[in-house]
């Protein structure tokens, strides 16, 4: 289809350009050959008279102007995005769609673990696509590729709308043979101990326990770093290393691991996990749907 001239298939693929800043990866992601994709930059470069990407060294960049432009066309596609998928009534028990979520591996055991057998009963035509949190989250969310994006308040941007999913507390957690957790911890204890931290995404961001340490000025013996908050019982076990775990979590792993948990010898921030989404999403009955799914799924969690 065309509009004064535009293909408007071209929109799509101008996106997902910009966003891979690379023809070969732009055509994986799009089922395209490399040949097809090279061909819709060449149309996109002729009908706006602009280069779009310029080669410099072995990376693509975009133009200023494709630059400028690349937000009203997320706009566009978001929109129509939001059309097709409020059409009609939104039937859980019916509908085939797939929600890509941005969650850590601790929101997946910890919430979304539990509606996995719901769903497949009460809505089996949905696919819930679930990513690991990353340092593109938010532009994920801002390009319209994810649904929504679950994470602490302090990653969560101002240019699109959040609400709160739940608060989290949380505790200590050892091995159940840990000598150290025998009686109440005290600071010095349990800043003396051996622990387990996490980082988290390519660039080893510190996660909210680490962060909240780090703004309080304690200061831990971190003997091992993992990316994964489900490893930590693994590396707890046979160990005198402790580590700071959310309550809900260290919960649900005590079921399956020889895990003891104790409250924290000093106060300790409750975390915010926030849910965030397009703001073109707003009225997309099938994301709101989901959203209380999940708020009522973490009230019993």
């Amino acid at each position: 289809m065309r509009f004064r001239g535009l293909d408007l298939n071209l929109l799509g693929a101008f996106d997902v350009l910009i966003q891979e800043r690379s023809v070969s990866s732009a055509a994986r992601k799009l089922n395209l050959s490399q040949p097809a994709m090279s061909a819709a930059l060449a149309r996109l470069r002729e009908f706006f008279g602009d280069d779009i990407l310029i080669v410099h060294g072995k990376r693509m960049f975009p133009t200023s102007f494709a630059e400028r432009l690349a937000p009203q066309v997320r706009q566009i596609l978001g929109e129509v995005d939001e059309m097709l998928a409020n059409r009609g009534q939104f039937d859980p028990a019916t509908t085939h769609r797939t929600f890509r979520l941005i969650a850590s591996d601790y929101i997946v055991a910890a919430v979304i673990v539990p509606l996995i057998e719901r769903l497949s009963i009460e809505s089996p035509g949905i696919m819930l696509e679930l990513a690991a949190p990353t340092e593109r989250g938010p532009d994920e969310i801002a390009a319209g590729v994810a649904d929504l994006m679950i994470s602490p308040d302090y990653y969560i941007m101002g240019e699109h709308p959040s609400e709160l999913l739940f608060e989290e507390s949380h505790v200590v957690v050892g091995w159940q043979g840990n000598p150290l957790l025998d009686a109440p911890l005290t600071l010095q204890t349990f800043l003396g101990a051996g622990h387990v931290g996490v980082r988290i995404g390519a660039q080893r961001q510190q996660s909210f326990a680490d962060r909240a340490m780090s703004v309080m000025g304690h200061s831990r013996r971190i003997e091992v770093e993992t990316h994964s908050f489900l490893t930590i019982p693994l590396l707890l076990e046979g160990t005198q290393r402790l580590a700071l775990m959310q309550a809900r979590l260290a919960e649900r792993l005590s079921r399956q691991y020889p895990l003891q948990a104790q409250p924290l010898p000093f106060d300790f921030p409750v975390m915010r996990e926030m849910m965030q989404y397009h703001t073109t999403r707003q009225n997309d009955l099938g994301l709101t749907w989901l959203k209380s799914l999940l708020k009522r799924q973490s009230e019993v969690a």
